[in-house]
């Protein structure tokens, strides 16, 4: 069995972070058009997530990492990532069956999530009780379909998750601290009710930036 994995939404200030794993007996069973899922567009994406789900040897495996689990003091997100890697892995080779395995550990190609790509292939493959070959690259999901595959899933999800926030809260942008749109709503959000959404990372300095300048403005007044 072949596994491929890749996150999106870990620099985000708004929202969860997601992991996504394909497991396959052989990259042939692979849709054609796999590319990094930055270079498609959110149809394409979207039209391709759902092929890689409807394919019979194709096993998929997500995870989330919530908002409170980032902003725990005892996490750092090389940690979530991995942690995210290694949930995501557990729950593509769960249904192992349907992707042909045969009994051996699963050989897994990750998107490096850390400077060092070796040290995160090792932490990764320490995090699963399985046992499995894991390399991990930066680029994977440029350079090898089964992670670009991966990558679409995961950030298909992620849009998915933004978008039912959107529906909540109104237009929140990507979520990206860099995003006017973001930035716009997280200050007015502030501004209106004295405090962050519940779904922000209160641990981003954004935040901690908007709230303090909340504080001095309200002090200020007096």
């Amino acid at each position: 069995m072949h596994v491929g994995i890749d996150e999106a939404g870990k620099g985000p200030v708004l929202g969860s972070l997601f992991a996504a794993a394909l497991a396959v007996p052989d990259r042939s069973v692979l849709p054609s058009g796999i590319a990094d899922s930055k270079r498609l567009a959110p149809a394409r994406r979207e039209e391709l997530a759902e092929q890689l789900r409807a394919t019979e040897q194709v096993s998929v495996g997500v995870a989330e990492i919530s908002v409170s689990r980032i902003d725990d003091p005892d996490t750092d997100m090389n940690g979530l990532a991995v942690e995210a890697h290694a949930r995501a892995l557990e729950a593509a080779v769960a249904d192992g069956a349907s992707t042909g395995e045969t009994g051996r550990g699963p050989r897994v190609h990750c998107d490096a999530c850390d400077t060092d790509a070796d040290r995160f292939a090792r932490r990764v493959a320490a995090a699963t009780p399985r046992e499995c070959s894991v390399d991990a690259n930066h680029g994977a999901d440029d350079d090898d379909p089964l992670v670009g595959g991966a990558s679409i899933v995961a950030k298909v999800e992620r849009d998915a998750h933004v978008s039912a926030l959107a529906a909540e809260y109104g237009e929140i942008g990507s979520g990206y601290p860099s995003d006017p749109t973001t930035r716009a709503f997280l200050a007015e959000y502030v501004a209106d009710h004295g405090d962050l959404p519940p779904f922000a990372r209160r641990s981003w300095s954004t935040c901690g930036d908007l709230l303090a300048a909340a504080e001095q403005t309200a002090l200020d007044g007096f």
